[in-house]
């Protein structure tokens, strides 16, 4: 059985989660059509690491997971929250 630590729940069935995709940034609300179809409808299936948004089913429970996409290994997961400080610099 493969394992998830949901930063909520702890280790847990990785059949409790569901990806949605990895974490873009979004483009500004003036962005062109074209902008927001890729945006979107565009998948970059990037080979390695990648940053994703994951939800754990029983709580819908939203947080991010770092996972490599070619071994399937999870290598880190965080809330949202500690995400976003990282990602500012303040974590």
């Amino acid at each position: 059985m493969k394992l998830m630590t949901c930063p909520l729940n702890g280790p847990r069935n990785i059949a409790e989660f569901v990806c949605h995709g990895p974490v873009k940034s979004r483009p500004s609300p003036d962005a062109t059509t074209a902008d927001w179809t890729d945006y979107v409808f565009i998948e970059d299936n990037t080979a390695g690491r990648v940053v994703e948004w994951w939800l754990h089913l029983p709580t819908a429970y939203w947080f991010v997971a770092e996972r490599d996409t070619l071994t399937g290994a999870i290598h880190r997961t965080m809330t949202v929250d500690a995400w976003r400080r990282e990602r500012e610099g303040h974590g």
